[in-house]
């Protein structure tokens, strides 16, 4: 697989919105990018990998959740610049809602903690802008699919 930093040509990644009991299930990440920050389970798909195997695959290895994949909530980018305005990072993200269905919470892999927040408890974990809105938009979606 070629280099994530500095790519010749961007990376696909998948993210899950998990939401159980009214909460989003959140990963603090262990690896750049967003090193440090709080953020959704998810990461590259592997060649001759499908979509809902990649994030199913994520999710446990970062989690140890099994999850059911719902739907596609959003599609984006997610560029990060260097210093030098060089492209250090190019991910074109997709991301889904998603259940949980088995396993047990915790922090592995990329993840160095793992939790349960409340929408009103989201400004609390700096998420990124566009991290925020797929996560208010898995909440609307949630809530229609019952």
């Amino acid at each position: 697989m070629g280099t994530r930093e500095y790519p010749e040509r961007p990376v696909a990644a998948v993210g899950g919105i998990i939401i159980d009991r009214g909460k989003v299930l959140l990963i603090r990440r262990g690896q750049p990018p967003l090193l440090g920050q709080w953020s959704i389970p998810g990461g590259a798909v592997e060649t001759g990998e499908h979509l809902n195997e990649a994030l199913r695959r994520e999710i446990l290895e970062e989690t140890g959740l099994v999850v059911e994949v719902l739907g596609l909530i959003e599609a984006l980018d997610r560029i990060t610049y260097d210093e030098a305005g060089g492209v250090r990072f190019h991910y074109v993200l997709l991301d889904y809602l998603c259940r949980v269905t088995g396993g047990e919470l915790r922090a592995l892999t990329d993840a160095s903690e793992v939790c349960w927040a409340a929408r009103s408890e989201l400004p609390a974990y700096a998420l990124q802008p566009e991290t925020l809105r797929v996560i208010e938009r898995g909440f609307a979606m949630a809530a229609s699919n019952g």
